[in-house]
């Protein structure tokens, strides 16, 4: 297992190449990110939001059974390689605290990933989800309803706090997946934050732009706006504050300094 200064080092080096990838190697890479994630989200809906009998007389476990299935969009992202907005929020942090990296580039990135993310979410939740009728049908619709609503159903201030708990179980998760050495550690310990983080019902931006899409494009009465003013902006900032301040910065003060 590599040390929490190793972790650094390779997130360092990450970082750099990140800065420096073209603006279209970018934009394809948070594509298939934001697709991976949303592949994650649908898996959930289909275990966990297909268990409404289970969900009667244990909502702990239809909770779980949602949590366990969706760490499948993280593991992809790490393992095989994508640009997530969320565990970005985290990477470039040391170098900037190092002033190995500019603000600048990485503010340009978190853009770029962010669209690209919202791209590949959203094309899944329209094409391979809504036009396939995959959750058209009972039980499944009523979760992507449920799912939805509950999402859109909160302050700003309660949204941004499940922000924050949010991205800092899944960059802590990033951090650890990075501390393992071979395929199997590093999928049992990116799943295991994920894990919790869904089964506690935190609020992950780049999983909402699925889940919530999803329920406009199979008829919830939810408007884009509603989606955008309720949770999406909200939860960004609190996946902001939960990568940055929590993980990014944290571990960086610690253990990225140059001697």
């Amino acid at each position: 297992m590599n040390s929490s200064k190793e972790v650094i080092k390779i997130v360092n080096k990450l970082a750099l190449n990140k800065g420096d990838y073209k603006v279209s190697k970018t934009l394809i890479l948070a594509f298939l990110a934001g697709a991976y994630i949303a592949f994650g989200g649908l898996l959930a809906l289909i275990v966990g939001g297909g268990s409404p009998g289970i969900a009667a007389e244990n909502p702990g476990i239809t909770k779980f059974l949602f949590g366990a299935t969706f760490p499948l969009g993280l593991i992809l992202v790490v393992v095989v390689g994508a640009e997530l907005f969320t565990g970005n929020n985290a990477y470039f942090i040391p170098n900037v605290l190092n002033k190995k990296q500019s603000i600048g580039t990485v503010l340009k990135n978190w853009g770029l990933v962010y669209v690209g993310n919202f791209v590949g979410a959203v094309f899944v939740a329209y094409v391979i989800t809504h036009l396939t009728h995959i959750v058209s049908g009972e039980p499944f619709v009523n979760s992507v309803y449920k799912v939805a609503i509950g999402k859109t159903s909160h302050t700003f201030l309660v949204t941004f706090l499940k922000g924050i708990g949010a991205n800092w179980l899944v960059c802590l998760a990033v951090w650890q997946g990075m501390a393992a050495k071979d395929t199997t550690g590093k999928i049992f310990a990116i799943w295991l934050p994920v894990m919790a983080f869904v089964t506690m019902g935190f609020e992950h931006s780049i999983a909402n732009m699925y889940f919530i899409p999803l329920a406009i494009f199979e008829g919830a009465d939810i408007t884009w706006a509603t989606f955008i003013t309720k949770n999406l902006i909200p939860a960004t900032l609190g996946n902001i504050v939960g990568g940055v301040l929590f993980v990014g910065m944290a571990y960086g003060y610690l253990f990225g300094k140059d001697k």
